[in-house]
């Protein structure tokens, strides 16, 4: 049984612009959608799980999903929602991010499901052997100039000069949708909303050049309730990858986010149904400060995209950062966890000889490791209770850092304030 996709889509908040006639065909019959991913890195962002959960929801609802890595179009750039040009990227590069996006799009997509099991494709594959004169006889003359001139996405680099390579790209983008469309029955292109031009182009040049029909249909781009972009922190970008984004660091993302941003994210990014989501809201009205939102949604997203283990593990991590460790949980813990729990931790280091003959404590923090600027700040905030070695409060200015304060006998933990921890190793 079909499933109503767009109705799922729109209780959500992920429907921007959809074309007519859209829902009538989902509702009748399977169809194959797609959408494009940018391959100009070797791992997906937290942006990029919209259109996977659109794909996802795609699948759930009995249709066909296919993922299409753009190994050709990434040599190109795209000017949609950019003010410059992308930096060109050359094959091998751009093969190692293809397979490696492949991979993290496997984890979310059942690509062995029958009729409607996901597919990735790759435009690379037909875009390799078709020339420069064949590309502008059947596809260039079937799209005028003024057409493509009337997107925003062009008009709102004009004034500034683009390049003929970003002009094109609406051509290219619309190209994949009308062979998508003749050689993989697809009827349907999905994106963000600043895609809308580019798959629109498709549309038109199937009708134009194939004298079919196709649709289309688009997520609002997500913005935070405080205005700042999504996806981001102060230190970049959010990778799913965890060798540039660590399991506690991603776990963290999420349990930081505001009310309102739960609100928006618990609906695109997890699974739970309309009435799980009104439950969890309604408790969490009653206790906000327990933050019930936010541990249900970075436990549901931290355990799809990397393990349960991995949650458990930013769990006991956060324990020990926010208030619960002690520094004999500290001292438990083996050489493998205490970096897992401080991974992306700033560090210092310095030498054994310094540990064995005892350092003062304004010294360490401040000559050895320049985790206060000043002599007088560092002592204003020792004396203040504003500094901790291994999860307990330096008492006095007067405390000497020795060896009996090294974890695994290599670390040293300082907490600077509430949340600033650095690790110092000994070498």
């Amino acid at each position: 049984m079909i499933k109503n996709f767009v109705e799922e889509l729109k209780w959500r908040g992920m429907i921007q612009d959809i074309m007519p006639g859209t829902e009538d065909l989902l509702k009748k019959e399977m169809v194959a959608g797609y959408i494009g991913f940018d391959p100009t890195a070797d791992s997906l962002g937290i942006g990029n799980m919209v259109p996977v959960m659109m794909l996802l929801h795609f699948q759930k609802a009995g249709h066909k999903p296919i993922a299409l890595v753009g190994g050709a179009t990434g040599m190109v750039g795209d000017p949609s929602g950019k003010s410059a040009e992308r930096n060109l990227l050359y094959e091998t590069a751009l093969n190692h991010n293809v397979a490696c996006q492949k991979k993290q799009l496997e984890k979310f997509l059942d690509f062995n499901c029958g009729a409607n099991s996901a597919e990735i494709v790759n435009n690379y594959d037909w875009f390799k052997g078709f020339s420069f004169l064949e590309f502008i006889r059947d596809v260039g003359k079937h799209i005028t100039v003024n057409y493509m001139l009337a997107k925003d996405s062009v008009k709102n680099r004009l004034e500034n000069g683009m390049s003929f390579t970003e002009f094109s790209y609406q051509l290219v983008q619309g190209y994949d949708f009308y062979y998508l469309w003749k050689n993989n029955k697809v009827q349907l292109q999905m994106g963000g909303s600043d895609q809308w031009g580019n798959i629109v182009t498709g549309t038109e040049l199937i009708r134009r050049k194939g004298g079919g029909e196709a649709f289309a249909l688009t997520t609002p781009l997500i913005k935070k309730a405080d205005g700042t972009k999504f996806g981001k922190t102060e230190s970049g970008n959010i990778w799913l990858d965890k060798s540039k984004t660590s399991p506690y660091k991603f776990y963290q993302f999420w349990l930081n986010a505001s009310d309102e941003d739960s609100k928006t994210y618990i609906r695109i990014f997890t699974l739970f149904t309309r009435e799980e989501i009104e439950k969890l809201e309604a408790e969490h009205a009653l206790v906000p400060h327990m933050r019930m939102l936010q541990k249900a949604l970075a436990k549901d997203i931290t355990i799809r995209v990397h393990s349960e283990a991995d949650y458990n593990a930013a769990v006991e991590a956060s324990e020990i950062l926010f208030g619960k460790g002690t520094s004999e949980g500290l001292q438990k813990l083996s050489e493998e966890d205490f970096l897992s729990v401080f991974e992306g931790v700033e560090q210092y280091e310095i030498a054994k000889s310094d540990i064995e003959a005892g350092i003062d404590i304004v010294d360490f923090v401040t000559e050895k490791t320049k985790i206060f600027p000043s002599k007088g700040e560092a002592r204003k905030m020792i004396q203040g209770g504003g500094v901790s070695v291994n999860k307990t409060k330096a008492e006095s200015v007067e405390m000497k850092i020795s060896r009996e304060h090294l974890i695994n006998s290599k670390y040293i933990l300082v907490q600077k304030g509430k949340k600033n921890y650095y690790v110092i190793i000994v070498i």
